[in-house]
């Protein structure tokens, strides 16, 4: 089966790039799809994280003309044949892809973002009203609409819509001891992120736990180029690393404090290595993924001294943390990369 992805960017270090890779790749090497994948500007750049090599990649030049979006697709479209065409850009631009292309492939649509990414958790303003509204219009057009997690599957209208959710990108053999003084944070410095309501919650809790640092791996947006206000003395910002997975083995508590998310990736990469998390309960995901008080622990968004008392409780708990960790590492297995992808491979053949 020939399948093509349209997506406006594989090079960044974010969520959607690490499950079109972990997806993708698995597809390719272990269920024979022969795949393509279309971006935007991208040509001559290496991806961030590893693809198949027997996956193809196409790059279209949208930076002279925006109607190069449009006739290359078109082209490339043509050219592949595929019979599958999946498209992962959360633009509005997107949402009409199926309106001006000519195959006779079956085109579905993979919304990786919640409606709050968009607003920021503002009220929409009337650009953005109109702009959800053509979503839910063009959400139509597809043969299938796939989302992230039930809250996701509430922001739309359509009967077109399916739940599948983000594959797991690695299941290590070992898991952390849970034994170093280390919480771990993962994800760009933005507002969303929420750093600074875990620095609040630190501040009230730092002097209670010596020893205990935070580690945020993530590169600083530029509306957060100063850092003010997100860096104490046991709060450390790291660049992005591409071995995520050995810096969650030596971590013993996640932390996500988190406005909102698309879904929350971050989380069951920590529950894979046997980490217990703390999350706020914001749209979208943290709730569909953690089972409260026994993996880890959902906090009222924006409540700040509940998160820093439910962070207290697994740092000064041992016995709870390990508990807790090893609840993590078996409940997370239904993020497993077999299983995700043979929804995918399901859905596909069943189109």
């Amino acid at each position: 089966m020939k399948l093509l992805y349209i997506t406006n960017g594989i090079t960044g270090a974010g969520g959607l790039e690490r499950v079109l890779s972990v997806k993708a790749t698995y597809l390719a090497d272990n269920l024979g799809y022969e795949i393509c994948i279309l971006s935007l500007n991208e040509k001559g750049k290496e991806p961030f994280y590893k693809f198949s090599d027997k996956i193809a990649f196409c790059s279209i030049d949208t930076t002279k003309s925006k109607t190069m979006y449009f006739s290359g697709i078109y082209y490339a479209v043509k050219e592949f044949d595929p019979d599958i065409i999946s498209v992962c850009d959360d633009g509005l631009k997107g949402f009409f892809i199926p309106l001006w292309i000519r195959s006779s492939a079956r085109i579905i649509y993979e919304r990786h973002v919640s409606k709050e990414m968009v607003t920021q958790l503002r009220k929409p303003s009337f650009k953005q009203k109109i702009a959800f509204l053509l979503m839910d219009i063009g959400s139509r057009l597809f043969d299938r609409f796939i989302v992230l997690t039930c809250d996701n599957k509430k922001q739309w209208k359509s009967k077109n819509i399916e739940i599948i959710p983000n594959p797991l990108p690695f299941y290590p053999d070992i898991v952390s001891k849970l034994d170093c003084k280390r919480i771990i944070s993962v994800g760009k410095i933005t507002r969303q992120k929420g750093y600074d309501r875990l620095r609040e919650a630190w501040k009230l809790i730092e002097h209670s736990h010596p020893g205990w640092k935070i580690d945020i791996y993530g590169l600083v947006s530029d509306d957060c180029k100063s850092l003010e206000g997100i860096e104490i003395t046991s709060i450390n910002i790291k660049n992005p690393v591409k071995d995520i997975e050995n810096e969650y083995l030596s971590s013993s508590i996640y932390a996500l404090p988190s406005r909102f998310e698309g879904f929350g990736m971050v989380l069951i990469e920590a529950m894979s290595c046997g980490i217990p998390c703390v999350a706020f309960d914001c749209p979208c995901g943290p709730r569909d993924i953690i089972t409260n008080g026994e993996d880890g622990f959902i906090v009222e968004n924006g409540n700040i001294e509940q998160f820093a008392e439910k962070l207290s409780i697994l740092i000064e708990d041992e016995q709870l943390r390990k508990s807790m960790g090893e609840h993590a590492r078996r409940n997370v297995q239904r993020y497993d990369v077999h299983v995700i992808t043979r929804q995918w491979d399901k859905l596909f053949k069943s189109l």
